[in-house]
């Protein structure tokens, strides 16, 4: 499959719109859906469709005929915890529905490394780790069950990409933006352990493995240490090089002339393997000193 129809959910986000480019790079045709007309990507070969993908009308007609579904959508900026399960579980699993009533053969789904356990005592994490408890935050106890439900979802083959937190410039960028401001605006959201793990992926990086195992660059396998499952729902962690608290935080501060505030105290340290996406042939091209320096040079700027 080198030339499918992909039907893009967040499309004008940040992971979407970089999913969005990577596969117009590849020559596929995506169906772009997004809230507001004229907010997806204007790239050769993607179609805008303005609608709610949690309408099931609207999900059927989008998905009929398309080869893959990529599901990028959390409401970040919603407290409420009703409205993210509303959007995140069940209008997910409305397109996730229709895309198996259309008889689309694959969905990949943009989850979180968020759904692991990552408490001190924890050590490295890889896709077999243990997930997060129901004293978890909402995001990730959210995206956990987003994921469980989508494992029991059949008739379709299903990839989970769990990334952590994502590098990348853009308004809605929580790690280059919102994050950023929070430490701008305020000494509370400056403190932080040093040494505990930073572990992050450039949203290039993120968006190119989607675009492979959505183009068949990496192809469905009967082992999933080779490729995702053949009918089944296979996560994957993605992950760039080991980096810390003190990485991150300390170029967020030293980029806005403010003083980090380093705590004590337990933390986690371990990282997220990433060794079932290696073995599939994905390899991060952007480094941290690189996604560091983007980052400062934005916060510059």
């Amino acid at each position: 499959m080198t030339s499918p129809i992909v039907v893009v959910t967040g499309a004008n986000g940040l992971v979407g719109s970089h999913v969005v480019a990577a596969l117009a790079e590849r020559g596929a045709t995506v169906r772009a859906v997004v809230r507001r007309p004229g907010a997806a990507p204007d790239l050769p070969g993607v179609e805008e469709h303005v609608g709610d993908f949690g309408d099931p009308d609207f999900a059927a007609s989008v998905v009929a005929g398309a080869d893959v579904v990529v599901t990028t959508v959390y409401p970040m900026g919603d407290d409420d915890r009703d409205s993210q399960r509303r959007v995140a579980l069940d209008g997910t699993l409305v397109l996730a529905t229709a895309a198996v009533g259309a008889g689309v053969p694959l969905l990949v789904h943009v989850s979180t490394a968020a759904v692991y356990d990552r408490s001190p005592a924890a050590g490295d994490v890889s896709e077999d780790s243990a997930l997060v408890g129901d004293d978890a935050g909402d995001y990730a106890v959210i995206k956990r069950d987003v994921d469980a439900a989508l494992d029991r979802l059949g008739g379709v083959t299903r990839v989970l990409v769990r990334p952590p937190a994502i590098l990348g410039t853009g308004g809605t960028s929580v790690w280059n933006a919102v994050v950023p401001a929070a430490i701008r605006d305020g000494e509370s959201a400056r403190h932080a352990q040093p040494d505990k793990t930073f572990a992050w992926v450039h949203a290039t990086d993120l968006a190119a493995l989607v675009a492979d195992v959505v183009t068949g660059a990496i192809p469905a396998s009967t082992d999933g240490s080779s490729g995702p499952v053949v009918g089944g729902c296979t996560p994957v962690n993605v992950a760039g090089e080991p980096a810390t608290q003190r990485d991150y935080v300390g170029s967020v501060t030293r980029a806005l002339g403010v003083d980090p505030v380093w705590d004590d105290g337990d933390a986690w340290t371990g990282q997220i393997l990433a060794d079932r996406a290696r073995g599939w042939g994905w390899v991060p091209k952007v480094s941290l000193a690189d996604a560091l320096a983007e980052l400062e040079d934005g916060l510059h700027g």
